[in-house]
C-alpha cells in the first residue's frame, strides 16, 4: 500500500502571524505657549490625554498603524504645555479573518506602540522644564470593547429612528 505524502502546510490550518516590521516616530510636537510666565504661577495642573489611531493598508496583510497621544496640561485657564507624539509601526498580520484582523489592528498594534509614545511624552515634558509625567499603561482591549459597544448603540439608535420615521 503506497502512502501519499501531503505537504505539512496543507494538513495544518494557517496559523495567525503578527510581526512588527518597523517602528518609528512619525511626528513630535511640544509647545509652551505661555512660557516663561507659566513657570512663575502656582496651582494644580490639570492634565488631559487624548488618543487617536490611524490605520493605512500598505500591501496585502501589511499595515501602517499610527498611534497619536496628545497631552494637554492646563493651569487655571492657560495652557501650560501641549505634548503630542505620533508613534508609528508597520505590521505584517496574516491568518486572521476580518473581525480578528480589525481587533488586532485596534488592540495589539496600539498596545505595542504605546510604551514608546509614553516614554517620548515623559521625556518631552521633563525636557520642557516640568516634573516628568508618567502615563499609566492602557488596556487597549477594554478601550476597543467600549468603542464597539458605543458603535453598536449608535447603530441601534439610528435604526430605531429610521423605523420611527417610516411609521
Amino acid at each position: 500500500m503506497a502512502e501519499e505524502q501531503i505537504p505539512a502546510a496543507a494538513t495544518e490550518e494557517q496559523q495567525a502571524q503578527f510581526q512588527l516590521q518597523k517602528m518609528y516616530v512619525k511626528d513630535v510636537s511640544f509647545e509652551l505657549p505661555n512660557a516663561p510666565q507659566v513657570f512663575q504661577e502656582d496651582g494644580q495642573v490639570d492634565i488631559k490625554m487624548n488618543l487617536s489611531q490611524k490605520v493605512d493598508t500598505l500591501a496585502d496583510n501589511v499595515h501602517e498603524v499610527v498611534l497619536t497621544v496628545t497631552v494637554t496640561a492646563s493651569l487655571d485657564d492657560k495652557t501650560a504645555y501641549l505634548a503630542e507624539v505620533a508613534q508609528a509601526g508597520i505590521f505584517a498580520i496574516n491568518g486572521l479573518n476580518d473581525q480578528a484582523m480589525h481587533a488586532a489592528l485596534n488592540t495589539l498594534c496600539p498596545h505595542t506602540l504605546f510604551p514608546y509614545a509614553r516614554r517620548l511624552i515623559t521625556d518631552l515634558v521633563a525636557d520642557g522644564g516640568f516634573p516628568p509625567l508618567v502615563l499609566q499603561p492602557l488596556n487597549f482591549d477594554q478601550i476597543y470593547g467600549q468603542r464597539l459597544k458605543e458603535a453598536q448603540a449608535q447603530a441601534s439608535a439610528a435604526e430605531e429612528m429610521e423605523v420611527q420615521g417610516n411609521a
